[in-house]
């Protein structure tokens, strides 16, 4: 008998025997299926697309034409978007065209089509390019909606059937389901614990959780009957009552816009570095989102990073027909070179031709389908093509052939990390690659038909090596359904299905006459295409002169300063909360990425929103609604989220996971560090993490909000030594020959203890380094006042480096005319030795309490600085008692008072036995305290007012008219007014817990009156 290994491996390279092919042409010329036990059939693809396949996108009139200028064309195009946005829609839903005359058109900003009815055309691919100049990360061209809102729905129903098959169009519902037809409905498929176990996807590195592989088809009710429901396209995962079942929910508000496209012109990226990898330039020339009959055809796509064309989540019959895309630039690693994406449905790339792609042809998490490829080609293909996240259902591989690359539809395990079961009801029809991966999970199938390629798997397979008819099946369903008119929109197809093996004389003949010229490829055949659609400049249409810029209007600076030793705006003392992101964890899963709150120096390619790349406008949006004024930001821990397992390793491959914790050092192209991409330069600044620094400094000027920068993440060089294992600063990951031990000191396999090499100024290069870096640090804030520089989160570092840190900051700073307050933030002993010293305490703006703290019973938790531990370390090793309310109080208090003239801001509880309490802080004299809004005047009263001795009972800021605030320790008791200062005074009672007055007083001087709340504001009259 064989070993097992080998039997294992024949059944893995065999061709599954199967009694007939899954589609076929039957006698009468239409396609036969051939159905599962329980129902389950390939499903008709014919919907995706335009239109669901009903129509051609149309051809929008002219309504603007904007002609190249010098410089950047972005605020001309944008103002003629937007004033075609202002048009009334026609009955067809189109408003017009923005024709981009010949030429070459600039952009350094970026484009957004926010309203339906609107297209951007250019006047032919080779005569119209629009050029992403610049090192934004951003997509050349955003279409969706603008408005941050979800659909909404009626309550769900459960659909009654027991099991409904794949390829479906028709559910049973309950009575009063109140569905009718020409309704949009969502219908669902959960993915509940009892389908999760069916396929195994709870072990370790793929990890499902119920609720978070739902699938959502978005479908319009076609008609009804009863509690019979048809809808306009089928399912393409089944709905088992076993496993979960299915709902579906009626729509009732939808914010998608429709009737969009991109047509005509080339877009590039253009790359300006000597870094063959670089990324420093527009990632994707269009990702869309929220947005359903869209197309995108004869466009040319040119040295992108991230891809040609990205179709999010909430796109629908889209259509990306005739289109290139060449000469990618980026590193060879994860989320790059996706060249045509999809994660929407019935979404159909027809005629796209990708080289030196990564993923050329790919499909995103939980894409409902049907989704269609259709004569697309991948040129020398760099990886595979096929669904890559989790449980794509219904995908239409058809006539694509990958040059050089796998086509891959089965279970990818933790590559992109979580993924699991990547394909299901997939077909591959008539496809070329070097591999077909063809893999059926439990509860699903995958296909293919007539395939040119090593078969691997034990899916429905069938026709190796051969031609099958009919030569498309997108082509033939679309047939059956809409007529021999829509299907011919396919052609044309360039496979000749013709037997050649025995050919007659004759044939022969004619086949040597054409083996003298080279077959056309598909490449020509869209460059035809492209060529064919130029046409003139419409002069009928409106001139674009004239069109200015079309920009808010910027609301004056509220400029971040001290008085009196507080920290102000407007006149006012600043309060508020802090907003702390996620030092690495995410993911791009749509349902769950919102969970990982704000991170504006995180990473996710092509997908924006709360967990991906924040929209920073939307940040500081949701901080001034939170009543968070300060963010508080640190590089993250590690780029990649595969580090997320925390192993050491040196990974295999550069298939990194997003999103991407953006280090603030630029990659090179050269070398591999031990992430898999190329090492990093620490003497050059990663452009995208810095420009979103600045972007976000200028909004938290404009709307009065603090930005707190961590030089450091000490994280990094102590603890567990995953942290240290893809840092920049490690010799092996940069190119600048850092000095520290390699291969590192790890202790038992586990530790890592390098923060004194790290912080050892006597190396001269690596002194060197650090300067170079924090010149970065200062210049980029160099322009902006609300801005606080911090030595680093978690910091417990030598006295040293710390005041090589701080004279460094204040001289560059000196030097740059600007780059933010200082703020000293230590272990206690360094803090002290350096606000003791008037050579280094005149550098100091702000004293930052986080690393120490007073316990309740009057002693002092105070790890020294420079002991080589971290802040939870030293927690773990010290019998110090927890802090409380007043113990916070004294410690602000104390600095306040030694030190009146610079702000104190408190964030111990973090590192500290301590509690997180506003009113401690701000009672102690201390600023950014996170207390709830003030009552109106109260803050601007503040900026007055300084810490005094007023017993042991109360904690009180005073200032010179006999203006007070108070805060009882105990509730109830008296207060005394102020003698002299005023004749009369009114006293405004606060509830600690809102903010909000609970009541006023009037008194004269010198009297007393019952505490009926907590807090007082007393006010001289």
């Amino acid at each position: 008998m064989l070993p097992k290994k080998i039997l294992l491996a024949l059944l893995l390279f065999a061709t599954p025997s199967v009694a007939q092919p899954s589609v076929r042409l039957g006698a009468d010329g239409r396609l036969e299926y051939s159905a599962g036990d329980r129902g389950d059939r390939v499903p008709d693809f014919s919907s995706s697309g335009y239109a669901g396949g009903d129509r051609e996108p149309p051809i929008a009139p002219v309504r603007v034409v904007v002609s190249p200028a010098d410089g950047d064309n972005t605020p001309p195009i944008q103002a003629a978007l937007d004033r075609v946005a202002e048009l009334p829609a026609a009955e067809n839903g189109l408003r017009g065209a923005v024709l981009l005359a010949p030429g070459e058109h600039r952009v350094d900003g970026r484009l957004r089509i926010a309203a339906g009815g609107v297209v951007l055309r250019g006047a032919g691919a080779d005569r119209t390019r629009l050029v992403a100049t610049g090192p934004s990360r951003a997509p050349v061209v955003r279409i969706g909606a603008a408005a941050d809102q979800p659909v909404t729905t009626d309550e769900a129903v459960e659909v009654t059937d027991d099991y409904t098959a794949v390829g479906a169009r028709e559910l049973t519902l309950p009575a009063g389901h109140g569905l009718a037809a020409g309704d949009w409905a969502v219908v669902t498929r959960p993915s509940t614990d009892e389908w999760i176990a069916t396929l195994d996807a709870r072990r370790d590195g793929v990890g499902w959780r119920a609720g978070r592989t739902d699938v959502r088809w978005v479908r319009r009710v076609e008609a009804v009957d009863g509690g019979a429901v048809t809808l306009d396209a089928p399912i393409t995962s089944s709905l088992d009552k076993r496993l979960g079942g299915g709902t579906v929910a009626r729509i009732t508000t939808d914010k998608r816009i429709a009737e969009v496209g991109l047509e005509d012109l080339t877009l590039v990226s253009e790359s300006t570095s000597d870094n063959p990898h670089d990324e420093d330039h527009a990632w994707h020339g269009l990702v869309a989102d929220d947005a359903r009959n869209l197309w995108v055809r004869r466009v040319r796509f040119k040295g992108f990073a991230g891809g040609a064309v990205l179709l999010r989540e909430g796109v629908q019959h889209a259509t990306v027909e005739d289109c290139l895309s060449i000469e990618p630039v980026s590193e060879l690693g994860g989320y790059r070179r996706h060249t045509f994406f999809t994660q929407g449905q019935q979404t159909l790339f027809l005629r796209c031709w990708s080289e030196h792609g990564l993923h050329d042809f790919t499909v995103g998490h939980c894409a409902a389908g049907p989704n269609a490829f259709v004569h697309c080609y991948a040129h020398e293909a760099l990886g595979d093509s096929g669904p890559l996240e989790s449980w794509a259902s219904g995908v239409l591989y058809d006539n694509v052939r990958i040059d050089g690359g796998d086509l891959f539809l089965g279970n990818r395990w933790i590559n992109p990390p979580g993924a699991g079961w990547s394909a299901a009801n997939c077909m591959a029809w008539q496809c070329q690659a070097a591999q077909l991966h063809c893999y059926s999970p439990p509860s699903a199938q995958n296909w293919a038909v007539g395939y040119w390629a090593r078969p691997i798997g034990d899916g429905l397979m069938s026709g190796l090596s051969d031609f099958v008819r009919p030569t498309s099946l997108f082509q033939a369903q679309l047939s059956e359904r809409l007529g021999d008119q829509a299907a011919r929109r396919v052609e044309p197809l360039l496979l000749e299905p013709e037997a050649s093996t025995s050919p007659t004389i004759d044939a022969a003949a004619g086949y040597v006459a054409r083996s003298n010229e080279p077959p056309p490829t598909l490449r020509d055949v869209v460059e035809e295409r492209l060529a064919a659609a130029a046409e003139p400049v419409a002069r009928d249409a409106e001139e674009a002169e004239g069109l200015a810029a079309v920009s808010a209007a910027q609301a004056g600076e509220k400029t971040l300063r001290i008085e009196n030793g507080w920290l102000t705006i407007d006149g006012r003392v600043v309060t508020g909360g802090l907003v702390s992101p996620t030092w690495w964890r995410g993911t791009i899963r749509p349902d769950d990425a919102q969970a990982f709150g704000p991170a504006i120096t995180r990473y996710a390619p092509g997908r924006y929103g709360v967990g991906l790349t924040d929209e920073l406008d939307q940040v500081a949006g949701w901080m001034l609604r939170e009543g968070r004024v300060v963010y508080d930001h640190h590089y993250g821990l590690w780029y990649d989220r595969r580090r997320d397992d925390h192993l050491m390793v040196r990974r295999a491959t550069g298939e990194v996971a997003p999103p991407f914790y953006e280090q603030p050092f630029a990659r090179t192209g050269r070398g591999a560090a031990w992430d898999g991409l190329s090492r990093y330069d620490l003497s050059r600044p990663n452009p995208w993490y810095w420009n979103r620094l600045a972007d976000f400094s200028d909004l938290c000027d404009r709307h009065g909000l603090v930005l707190m920068h961590q030089c450091y993440f000490q994280h990094n060089v102590l603890e567990a030594g995953a942290h240290w294992a893809d840092s920049p600063w490690r010799p092996v990951n940069n190119v600048n020959g850092t000095p520290f031990t390699e291969p590192p000191p790890y202790i038992g396999d586990k530790r890592i203890f390098i923060a004194h090499q790290f912080y050892d100024l006597d190396k001269p290069r690596l002194r060197e380094l650090h300067e170079g870096y924090l010149r970065q640090c200062v210049d980029a804030f160099a322009e902006n006042s609300n801005v606080i520089q911090l030595t680093g989160d978690e910091y417990t570092g030598p006295y040293e480096f710390t005041r090589f840190w701080l004279e460094t900051l204040a001289r560059l700073r000196k030097q740059a005319g600007g780059g933010g307050l200082i703020g000293l933030s230590a272990t206690k002993d360094v803090q002290d030795k350096l606000l003791e010293d008037p050579a280094t305490s005149d550098a100091v703006d702000l004293i930052d309490i986080r690393y120490w703290c007073y316990t309740r019973d009057g002693g002092l938790y105070a790890p020294p600085g420079g002991a080589n531990m971290a802040p939870r370390q030293f927690q773990r090793q010290s019998r110090a008692g927890a802090g409380d309310f007043a113990s916070v109080a004294r410690a602000v208090r104390d600095y306040r008072t030694a030190y009146p003239d610079k702000p104190v801001t408190f964030y111990a509880d973090r590192f500290c036995r301590t509690p997180r309490d506003g009113w401690a802080v701000l009672m102690g004299g201390g600023s950014l305290a996170e207390v709830p809004p003030l009552p109106e005047g109260l803050a601007e009263a503040l900026v007055a007012m300084r810490p005094i001795d007023d017993g042991a009972d109360r904690l009180t800021l005073a200032d010179d008219r006999g203006g007070r605030l108070v805060y009882a320790m105990e509730s109830g008791g008296r207060l005394r007014l102020p003698a002299g200062a005023a004749q009369r005074y009114e006293v405004i009672w606060i509830d600690p817990e809102t903010g909000k007055s609970a009541g006023r007083t009037r008194a004269a001087a010198g009297s007393e009156t019952t505490m009926t709340a907590r807090v007082a504001w007393v006010r001289p009259l």
